[in-house]
């Protein structure tokens, strides 16, 4: 196969509207513009067709349709991936765009979701019950790129990561074939599936652990931004306590510019800042007692620590961040802090180049870092923290200037981390950074890529080559 193939013949795509239920979009169909749109606005690519498929037997279809045609194909969950690797020029596009259902069982405490849906869905399913399972942070992002790439988020220091609650997918292989994967059932394609990305076939629907969060669903938490001229003695701080507290207590950090608009005070509108947001999702009895410290420390600008649903929390930047952004994204892991990264992120967050452009540091300890780095695809289990770098701004005439800023911020911080980054964090890097983000799991997973994938049918994506 090719993925040179940048024209598909109108007989061919025409063949291929008559074998699937949903609707396909090509260049002469109205809404083409509309469907081969992704998150981020800085990729703008031209498919030869999006299938927005109705179910299984389309995904089906459209595999069988694109291995025997040798038509690049490209699948699209959430379309939230900053390399926005879900369309291609030229490629048949699976789209799970209206494939969004949720089933949740209480008793059992799972919740299965469809591959076109956000987190916002499954956390509106599961907060009805008071449960959650972890997810990421911003209720917009897909269920199923976050999940193949591991699952950082809120709960990951309580419950571990995505991949850690992933009990089974439904998958469409290579081949056409359809298999449930998990412990029991093709469990080589399970443990790469938790990790590895879309490489191995196309997840139609996954199947996770739920856990109960907080009181009935409510946790504690929100932001806390110091002054930037604090960022020393702030992330100093909070390198040294949050290894030590309690898994239900959960906080990032990062650099930032203070949005310009409720609810934020009117007076710190647009100034530069250092920010935590803090969720605790254990027992309200001891909350007090657990966020004691994180809210008696410094002198902040701002504190929004308080009760709220789950699920507010997941959605607090979803009005900041819409689709249609101007987006680069760098990322690393980093198992420490050092000082000389503290003196970088106060001297890049001086020179923040949009409103939106921020650096944010995720944890990956509690529970995370008690799972071995063999257990899943996933392979930063020593504890420490993912890294994103992200240029953000509207307007097109500034992406130059936002990448700058990040590629430059992250090169400077690069010799701090272990050299790898979070595959759903990264743009197309090429082989070598793939290969650091899964360290000694690359080897097994290029195994498992030749048995399930070994023309490399699905390769928009951090690809593992099975050559």
């Amino acid at each position: 196969m090719s993925a040179a193939t940048t024209t598909t013949p109108d007989a061919v795509l025409e063949d291929l509207r008559q074998l699937v239920r949903g609707p396909l979009v090509g260049p002469g169909d109205p809404g083409y513009d509309e469907a081969r749109k992704v998150y981020n606005a800085a990729v703008d690519r031209r498919p030869a067709a999006v299938v927005r498929v109705a179910d299984v037997a389309d995904v089906i279809a459209c595999v069988d349709f694109a291995r025997r045609h040798s038509i690049p194909l490209a699948v699209r969950g959430g379309g939230h991936h900053g390399a926005g690797f879900g369309v291609q020029d030229g490629a048949l596009v699976i789209d799970f765009r209206d494939r969004r259902s949720t089933t949740v069982d209480p008793a059992a405490g799972t919740v299965r979701a469809d591959a076109g849906c956000t987190w916002g869905d499954v956390d509106h399913a599961t907060g009805a019950f008071g449960m959650a399972t972890p997810s990421g942070f911003v209720s917009t992002t897909g269920v199923a790129g976050l999940t193949l790439g591991g699952g950082t988020g809120y709960l990951t220091r309580h419950f571990g990561m995505t991949v850690d609650n992933l009990l089974a997918a439904d998958v469409v292989l290579a081949d056409g074939t359809f298999v449930t994967a998990n412990a029991d059932s093709h469990p080589d394609l399970f443990w790469a599936l938790r990790g590895g990305g879309g490489n191995f076939g196309v997840v139609t629907s996954f199947s996770f652990r739920c856990h109960p969060v907080g009181e009935a669903g409510e946790i504690v938490g929100g932001p806390v931004l110091y002054d930037l001229g604090d960022t020393e003695e702030v992330f100093r701080w909070y390198r040294d306590l949050l290894p030590a507290l309690p898994d239900e207590l959960n906080g990032w950090i990062g650099v930032m510019e203070i949005p310009s608009s409720a609810p934020f005070p009117e007076e710190l509108w647009a100034r530069k800042a250092c920010a935590i947001v803090w969720c605790y999702s254990g027992p309200r009895d001891r909350g007090d007692e657990v966020l004691a410290p994180v809210l008696e420390f410094g002198d902040p600008l701002l504190t929004g620590v308080q009760p709220m649903p789950y699920a507010m929390l997941q959605s607090a930047f979803d009005g900041l961040l819409p689709a249609g952004m101007q987006w680069y994204w760098k990322a690393d892991v980093y198992e420490e802090i050092p000082d000389e990264a503290i003196a970088l992120h106060r001297r890049y967050g001086e020179t923040i180049p949009s409103p939106l452009s921020t650096m944010h540091l995720y944890p990956i300890s509690g529970a995370a870092a008690r799972v071995r780095e063999d257990a899943t695809a996933f392979a930063f289990r020593g504890g420490g923290w993912n890294g994103v770098i992200a240029g953000i701004d509207p307007d097109p005439a500034n992406l130059a200037a936002v990448t700058a800023w990040a590629t430059d911020y992250w090169a400077d911080l690069h010799p701090t981390s272990v050299g790898g980054g979070y595959v759903n964090m990264m743009m197309d890097e090429g082989e070598d950074r793939v290969r650091a983000a899964y360290r000694g799991n690359y080897d097994r997973l290029v195994e498992v890529k030749r048995a399930y994938d070994p023309y490399n049918l699905f390769r928009f994506n951090q690809n593992i080559s099975p050559v």
